[in-house]
């Protein structure tokens, strides 16, 4: 019984201490939360490549926004491109952070992570009328392949030996597709939807799905103090549980299609 009562004692002292660290950053602190155009997860309300914080909108977007409200964490928000020099500059700078990044193993010692935010599929799509298909991943090496320089579908490409073709910006794959210069555009289901209707294009064909399903997280750099992180996750595990997670998801998924 009383080693029971002292180890109650010493995780209460932990999570008093966490708490007090979180309370201290809050106080002194401001996080840098920058993101991209990714649509309709987050996106600039103009569809320009710089916004600021009420001019950036999304599911995502409102869902971080509704996360630091709850564990009382203030930040700057803002929307920029190009995507890698966001991510290097997380890699760099204390109390940075970077939506909506999708995790994987490689990714993963290089951050602290809050989430999921959102899931998202890897597809192969086709241009329209095309009859192309694939049935394995392996097909995709004799065609000509299109994607998103230095983002997770390139990157998907990279770690499986495909060669591809690289866009500064992912919805530039759809005239390339459009005019015949690649074969599939390798994306994320459901932005290519976004862009497609922004361009006034329809017909475009998910010929393949390579991955069912990748998550997409808050991705914090590694030396802003633990407990900030922690304090977030609890806010959006809360938020999953009461159903404002779902909720903002729902209402934007919705509107995107």
């Amino acid at each position: 019984m009383r080693l029971f009562t002292r180890w109650a004692m010493a995780m209460s002292m932990l999570l008093i201490i966490d708490q007090s660290h979180a309370e201290a950053f809050a106080s002194h602190s401001r996080m840098v939360l920058m993101t991209e155009n990714f649509p309709p997860f987050n996106m600039s309300a103009d569809g320009k490549n710089f916004s600021r914080d009420a001019n950036i909108t999304g599911s995502n977007t409102a869902v971080i926004r509704e996360m630091f409200k709850r564990a009382g964490i203030p930040y700057h928000l803002s929307l920029r491109f190009p995507w890698d020099r966001m991510y290097n500059l997380v890699l760099e700078k204390d109390n940075y952070a970077l939506f909506s990044v999708t995790l994987n193993d490689t990714r993963k010692p290089d951050f602290q992570w809050v989430g999921p935010l959102s899931s998202t599929r890897r597809v192969f799509v086709a241009a329209p009328g095309s009859t192309l298909t694939l049935t394995r991943l392996e097909e995709a090496r004799q065609y000509r392949i299109g994607s998103y320089r230095n983002a997770s579908s390139g990157a998907f490409l990279e770690r499986n030996g495909i060669p591809y073709s690289s866009s500064l910006r992912d919805q530039e794959n759809i005239s390339k597709l459009l005019d015949g210069r690649i074969d599939f555009w390798v994306t994320n289901d459901p932005v290519f939807h976004y862009y497609a209707a922004q361009q006034g294009v329809s017909g475009l064909r998910v010929a393949f799905v390579a991955e069912a399903e990748t998550y997409q997280y808050l991705a914090i750099n590694r030396n802003t103090p633990e407990a900030v992180t922690k304090r977030l996750q609890e806010s959006l595990d809360e938020m999953s549980a009461d159903g404002t997670l779902q909720r903002l998801q729902t209402s934007f998924l919705k509107s995107a299609q």
